[in-house]
């Protein structure tokens, strides 16, 4: 046997079948046997591996291994020459095994082997060649200077940025996303460290292959795809804290103990320090465009009353607009938020309604107040047009500056190309169409080597680059089945663009994948996970709901007290509900399937309106994606009126 394939899994069912395709589709003349582990998935990974590939060696968990006891359980069932460790979340080329397999046969001193990975948009991640994370070159990465010197050979350590990415190179460490090994070396240095449950067994088993006596060496010959973030978001808190860690028990497994201790001190900075950067950037994130209002609105008001104190001679109580200024803002902001005025493309629709509701409501906040606070009638009116002119001007201005998360409803609209025969194209545009995306053009394009005739418009594929500028394209949908892995990532890297998306859509089947950006998960379009409950609507009335059903029942408190099964934990979740940290209605509890749209913990779910039933994981499983597919707040009421006493769990 020569080559043993293993690919660890864990609920990335569709991103699995995409792999193995291509894995199956690059062994035509390599002797292999490929193992799948699946830790314990519940969505439906194994079954899809039975039905499809039957060939697979397939090893089901009861339980999240992780990792390392995941690949150690089938590297010891492995009859292969060589050991290939592999991400379920990639795509190859199909020359790839033959390549990699003939270098190794030719070089008996290597001993590890990492290719040329590029992400789901085409471009090249740094982590295919890597440095070995001493203290020194872990302190330049963590705190920007490898960023800022690349081409330094002493800053650029950590990635090997100096080194050319398109040249064969020795180098220390490899990518768990694809990492070849000789058995005999593993036989030696032993196989992956079970300490390490994710993160950080790639960099140990490196540093030990060449402790081994083995080089370990970055091969560009060939290319893989990584849609990085399936298993884990990268930028989440959770995965700083787990990573950096991971880094920890290297450092004290492998260096001195004054070198491990000056290291734990570095990654215990850069867990801190990158945490709050995750969490500062999160805030901004949301909070960027209401405050860039508020102190819009509140300085206009009080600008206005400058103005209009020179033309009338009228006077004004500063302590009591200072007061009521920042009041009438607050009303506009929120208004402004319930009617979507801060939903994602800005739609300045949204944001006209949002303010006018909000002018009418500060009117009736001015008409309750008693005469003795009243100011100028006027000044309100005028600041309700300050309002509707400071909100529509910040936001075209933003837009005008290209911020790519503020960029105006319109502009986001997609429009695609699909390289495939016509009859693919044909199939894939009707698939795009029954999920009733946004679609305002579609180009087709036939793959390079086709011979088809047609007489509707087809792009040539080498015309697109010229298409995408001159038809504004913005996604690019390969049909596997007349395009091949290595000519799509040949075109993926040509075309690599940060506004560009590229999806791939399997041969006879009903979902499309790909991968927005390397930070964050890949997305699918498929029929029966296409949902409303992300949508930016139901996302703001599910938060709408959370607020005014924890609020109600803060204030009813008398007339619930006893109700619940637990009266303390009914004010502590209701509480944590009123702060946005858990919804009152969520998804029922089990195993996290990453299929499903992410939602906040929830003190609620189906499962609550019969807990004595003894309902199966697969079935709560179905019934979130039920919740998922079908949302609106008045499911939310249904199970919180059917439910009441379960909100103290």
């Amino acid at each position: 046997m020569k080559l043993s394939i293993i690919i660890v899994n864990y609920n990335v069912k569709y991103f699995l079948q995409q792999c193995l395709t291509s894995v199956f589709a690059a062994l035509n003349e390599v002797e292999a046997e490929v193992f799948v582990v699946d830790n314990n998935s519940m969505d439906g990974s194994c079954d899809m591996v039975r039905a499809n590939f039957p060939n697979v060696k397939l090893i089901e968990s009861k339980e999240n291994l992780g990792f390392s006891k995941g690949n150690n359980l089938a590297i010891n069932k492995a009859n292969g020459k060589y050991i290939l460790l592999l991400n379920p979340d990639t795509l190859v080329e199909e020359v790839t095994f033959t390549k990699v397999i003939e270098y190794m046969d030719s070089n008996s001193d290597v001993g590890g082997l990492g290719v040329k990975i590029v992400d789901g948009k085409g471009r090249f991640l740094p982590e295919s060649k890597r440095g070995l994370p001493t203290p020194e070159v872990a302190f330049y990465k963590i705190f920007g200077l490898a960023a800022l010197f690349p081409t330094s050979r002493r800053f650029g350590a950590y990635h090997l940025t100096y080194l050319d990415k398109n040249k064969t190179h020795e180098i220390d460490i490899l990518s768990g996303a694809f990492m070849l090994m000789r058995k005999e070396t593993l036989d030696k240095v032993g196989l992956l460290d079970e300490s390490f449950f994710m993160y950080g067994e790639d960099i140990d088993l490196s540093y030990r292959i060449q402790e081994g006596g083995y080089k370990n060496v970055y091969f560009p010959e060939t290319k893989i795809i990584h849609y990085k973030g399936e298993s884990t978001k990268k930028t989440s808190v959770n995965y700083v804290f787990v990573f950096y860690n991971a880094m920890i028990i290297f450092a004290k497994k492998h260096f001195s103990d004054s070198n491990a201790g000056a290291f734990s001190i570095i990654i215990n900075l850069a867990i801190y320090f990158r945490a709050v950067l995750a969490l500062s950037k999160r805030l901004i994130s949301q909070l960027f465009l209401p405050l860039i209002d508020f102190v819009g609105l509140v300085s206009g008001l009080f600008i206005a009353k400058e103005i209009y104190h020179l033309y009338t001679n009228i006077p004004y109580q500063d302590d009591l607009v200072g007061l009521l200024f920042p009041i009438y803002g607050f009303i506009w902001v929120f208004t402004n938020f319930l009617l979507g005025g801060y939903d994602k493309p800005i739609n300045l629709i949204n944001n006209l309604k949002g303010v006018l509701i909000g002018s009418a409501s500060v009117l009736i906040f001015y008409s309750l107040l008693d005469e003795s606070i009243r100011f100028s009638r006027a000044l309100t009116l005028i600041g309700c047009g300050w309002a509707v002119f400071s909100t529509t001007i910040s936001r075209i201005i933003l837009h005008l500056f290209k911020l790519k998360e503020y960029q105006l409803l319109g502009t986001n609209k997609k429009r695609i190309v699909i390289v495939g025969s016509s009859a693919e194209v044909m199939r894939v545009t009707h698939l795009l169409n029954e999920l009733n995306m946004d679609i305002e053009l579609f180009i087709p394009v036939l793959p390079a080597n086709s011979e088809e005739i047609t007489d509707t418009f087809q792009l040539p594929i080498d015309k697109l680059n010229e298409g995408k500028k001159l038809f504004g394209l913005n996604e690019l949908i390969f049909c596997s089945k007349d395009v091949s892995n290595t000519e799509i990532i040949q075109n993926m890297e040509q075309f690599s663009n940060d506004k560009f998306e590229y999806k791939i859509a399997p041969a006879d089947e009903n979902y499309i994948v790909g991968s927005n950006s390397i930070d964050a998960s890949g997305d699918i379009y498929k029929l029966l996970e296409l949902n409303s409950i992300n949508s930016s609507e139901n996302k703001r009335k599910k938060q709408i709901f959370d607020i005014l059903t924890a609020t109600i029942l803060l204030l009813l408190f008398p007339i619930w007290i006893g109700k619940t099964n637990n009266v303390a934990r009914t004010f502590f979740n209701l509480f944590k509900a009123l702060t946005g940290s858990k919804s009152v209605v969520g998804y029922n509890p089990g195993p996290k399937n990453t299929l499903l749209p992410q939602i906040k913990s929830s003190i609620l779910s189906s499962k609550d309106i019969s807990p004595e039933a003894n309902l199966t994981v697969e079935i709560l499983h179905n019934q979130n994606i039920k919740y998922a597919k079908n949302y609106s707040p008045k499911i939310d009421f249904n199970i919180l009126i059917k439910s009441f006493k379960s909100l103290g769990n």
